[in-house]
This record gives C-alpha cells, sequence and structure tokens, in this order.
C-alpha cells in the first residue's frame, strides 16, 4: 500500500462520527516544517487497553503529536477485538492520514489492516507486527518473544542447574502476552518447569485472585513471571500474605514502580519496554514515512534492557513527565 497524505477532515462531519469514543488531543497548523504536508497531518491513535503500559504510550502520542504541529484523534479499544475495529472504522470517517494502532490482538489485526486499505489510509502498527508487512505504512516493533526470553534466561541463571518449578501469570489472551509467555517458555532452562499457567487479564485485582490460587495449589513454587509490573504487584503481595516471601518473581515493563521495587527486592528482575519510546517512534516514524523520508525505516526495533539490582541506571524512560 503507497501512503498517501489526505486531506484534513470537515470539523462538522468529525464530530458526528463516534464523538463519545474519541479525543481530540492535540492539533497545529503552523507550517514549520515539522510533519506531513506542513504540519498539518491528522493521525489517528487506536489503543488497546487503559493499563500504565497504554496510559503512557497515549501520552507520548500526543505530546509528539502536538510537537510535531499533528492533530492527534484517540480511541480505547478495552481489550476488545471488535471495538478495536469500530474504532477504527471511526477514524477512518475522520478522513485521518493514518492510523497507529496498538492491537487488542494480533489476530485481528488481517480485519484492521484490510479495512484501512480499503479506505486508503496507511496504517502504522505499536508494539507487535503482522508477518506480512507489505500492506502497511510501518511498525514500532518490541520483540516480545525476546522479552519473556531475557526474563527466562535470569531464572536460568538464578537457579543455576537445580530442578525449580515456574508460576506464569499471563495477561489477557492474544497479542502481547501470548508472544511474551510463549517466549518465556522457550527460553526456561529443562531444569524449570511450568507448574501453572493463567491469565491475570492485565488487571491487578485479577492477578492476585490467580495468585492465591496458584500459591495454594503449589506451595513450593520457586519463581514467578507475571506479564506486566501492575500485576506483578498484586502477586507480590498475595505470595507475601500466603507465606511464600521467597518466591522470585520477574515481570516486564520498567516503569517507574517497577524499577524501584528490583531495587528493593519485591521483583528480582523485570525487562524495560518504554512506552514513551514505542509512542515517540510511531508518531515521528508515521509522519517521516508519509513524508516520503528515506531515512526513516519502516521497521523500528524497540530496545529492551533486562533490568536487575545490578544495572537498574541502565534503565529508559517509561512514561513521559
Amino acid at each position: 500500500m503507497k501512503p498517501t497524505i489526505r486531506s484534513r477532515p470537515i470539523a462538522a462531519a468529525a464530530s458526528l462520527v463516534g464523538a463519545a469514543a474519541l479525543v481530540l488531543s492535540g492539533c497545529g497548523t503552523e507550517d514549520d516544517g515539522a510533519g506531513a504536508a506542513g504540519g498539518s497531518v491528522t493521525l489517528g491513535f487506536v489503543n488497546g487497553a487503559n493499563t500504565h503500559f497504554h496510559q503512557c504510550l497515549l501520552k507520548a502520542v500526543e505530546e509528539t503529536g502536538k510537537a510535531q504541529k499533528a492533530t492527534v484523534y484517540s480511541a480505547n479499544s478495552k481489550q476488545d477485538a471488535g471495538t478495536e475495529l469500530s474504532n477504527i472504522e471511526d477514524m477512518i470517517a475522520r478522513n485521518v492520514d493514518a492510523l497507529i494502532v496498538q492491537t487488542v490482538n494480533v489476530d485481528a489485526l488481517e480485519g484492521d489492516i484490510a479495512k484501512a486499505k480499503s479506505a486508503g489510509i496507511p496504517i502504522y502498527l505499536t508494539s507487535v507486527a503482522t508477518s506480512d508487512l507489505s500492506d502497511v505504512l510501518g511498525v514500532a516493533k518490541v520483540d516480545l518473544k525476546k522479552l519473556g526470553a531475557l526474563d527466562a534466561g535470569w531464572i536460568e541463571k538464578d537457579a543455576a542447574g537445580k530442578d525449580v518449578k515456574v508460576g506464569i501469570v499471563a495477561g489477557a489472551p492474544g497479542a502481547a502476552s501470548d508472544l511474551m509467555v510463549g517466549g518465556f517458555k522457550d527460553a526456561l532452562p529443562a531444569n524449570a518447569k511450568v507448574v501453572a499457567n493463567q491469565p491475570g487479564m492485565f488487571n491487578p485485582a485479577k492477578a492476585q485472585d490467580v495468585a492465591e490460587n496458584m500459591i495454594q495449589a503449589q506451595p513450593d513454587l520457586d519463581y514467578a513471571f507475571v506479564a506486566n509490573e501492575e500485576m506483578a504487584f498484586a502477586v507480590r503481595k498475595a505470595f507475601d500474605a500466603a507465606g511464600a516471601k521467597d518466591v522470585k518473581i520477574v515481570s516486564a515493563n520498567g516503569t517507574e514502580d517497577g524499577i524501584a521495587a528490583v531495587k528493593s527486592g519485591q521483583l528480582s528482575a523485570t525487562v524495560a519496554n518504554s512506552a514513551m519510546t514505542i509512542g515517540q517512534t510511531a508518531v515521528k516514524n508515521t509522519i517521516g514515512l508519509l513524508d516520503k523520508d528515506k531515512t526513516v525505516d519502516k521497521i523500528a526495533d524497540i530496545p529492551l534492557v533486562l533490568v536487575t539490582k545490578d544495572n537498574v541506571s541502565d534503565a529508559p524512560q517509561y512514561c513521559p513527565e
């Protein structure tokens, strides 16, 4: 699909379509050379959920869009693939120049991309990519399998060949969680046996319930992989309340609270995956690719850092201030 710069939406029409779901988050019309078409680009950002990661991602998209003199419309799919497609249809009705999508489910992307393509609107993906990228403008890609593998590598090193039991508190089925958990399981050494694997739905209360049941069923658990730090804190609370303070937890995100928890020993390790970097990259690269800037790569790989007590200073900033 060839990206094209489309005309900006007519305000009256835009206000009638999806007004309840979409939020105007920043715009600029000054022609300072920043952004496609001299700064008149309009972007539709379809976010996947409302976790701390997604909130920081939205903030980064909004702030970077404002700095680039772009108009950004945003919508939240609340972990529902049907809502995601509806949000994309609303953005298409707004006649945006490009869509940025943090999907709730990789399987849903096929329909999303087809819908955007038929409307002639380029789509830029964040975090995850489809196997065939010929129909997308670009992607700010996080190697989520590698993310899981980094946590598994820490467990392998810490276990030092001893037979250990591992529990997994996954996120919501689909997209990010499946990739992370798959990478984690594939990279575990033979001496590390997964004895429990349940979804926490990226919800701390749900994750705490899962952890309470897990530690009752597996009182001799050694390690737990938790798909994000918000859930990991709830899992830690449940384990500690059950007298399982020795269970070591590894997680992902690299939030300010997550890094502090690694420092304090609440978490043994986390993989820093900066929402700020993803959001900034997505907006800048979308505009660059729309402008046919040959210095901008179609695929941007977001750096990952395994953070332990030994290297907390290496963690990138997670969320815009």
